[in-house]
């Protein structure tokens, strides 16, 4: 597929790198706005990856990303555009296409990890089976903006992995769930976890996270 825009590829898989995956998807969605196009976004994760590398040294987990990758590239079509979105996370773009053709071409790729055979590391040892984890949304049934449709991907990949793992999730409504303000159950979810782990409270974090966002955002612009 071609694009007018440069192409930067991850060194390691040869997929593109994360910042190529945001010009193209922006590119995608520029290009859409205002139509009913199909785009279908997707993030997937190797389940356990740090447990790879302590066994098998990071040359088994390069190995392992390799790969993935080169399978992810060839599950999602020519069509795909298809990215290392960062350690063991891949992005992948599917115009075209709804997001239940994108979900069986995700479970296939799902499938074949798991019963595949690793050969990884100097000592060329054996793995049997990787476990794959993704969530998908769609334009622009789950949403027009990119900031919605990340979110909702990355909310279903989520919902994926604290469900128990090795499994594909489709994006879907959550509820708001009032708290001061209104928030979905997953951001509640994940707030209270992060708050346990840095031992700090949940109002604390918020305050942190508004201050940050006025200050990304310019608080003098934004009362101009």
């Amino acid at each position: 597929m071609s694009h007018t825009i440069p192409i930067v590829n991850d060194e390691l898989t040869g997929l593109l790198s994360r910042r190529a995956f945001h010009d193209v998807f922006d590119s995608l969605l520029t290009k859409s706005k205002g139509s009913d196009a199909l785009i279908a976004l997707a993030f997937l994760d190797i389940d356990s990856f740090e447990h790879i590398n302590q066994e098998y040294g990071h040359s088994g987990g390069d190995d392992v990303l390799k790969t993935i990758g080169e399978m992810i590239r060839q599950a999602c079509g020519e069509e795909a555009i298809c990215a290392r979105y960062g350690g063991d996370e891949f992005a992948v773009i599917f115009p075209n296409t709804e997001r239940e053709q994108a979900f069986l071409s995700l479970e296939k790729l799902r499938t074949e990890a798991a019963a595949n055979r690793f050969t990884v590391g100097k000592k060329q040892d054996t793995i049997e089976g990787i476990a794959l984890s993704g969530g998908i949304a769609c334009y622009p049934v789950d949403g027009r903006l990119k900031s919605e449709l990340m979110r909702k991907a990355d909310q279903a990949l989520y919902r994926a992995k604290v469900t128990g793992r090795a499994k594909i999730r489709l994006a879907y409504d959550e509820k708001m769930v009032p708290k001061t303000s209104h928030y979905t159950q997953t951001q509640l979810e994940r707030l209270t976890k992060l708050a346990a782990e840095r031992e700090a409270g949940e109002a604390e974090l918020l305050r942190e996270a508004v201050d940050d966002l006025l200050s990304k955002y310019g608080i003098n612009a934004i009362e101009r």
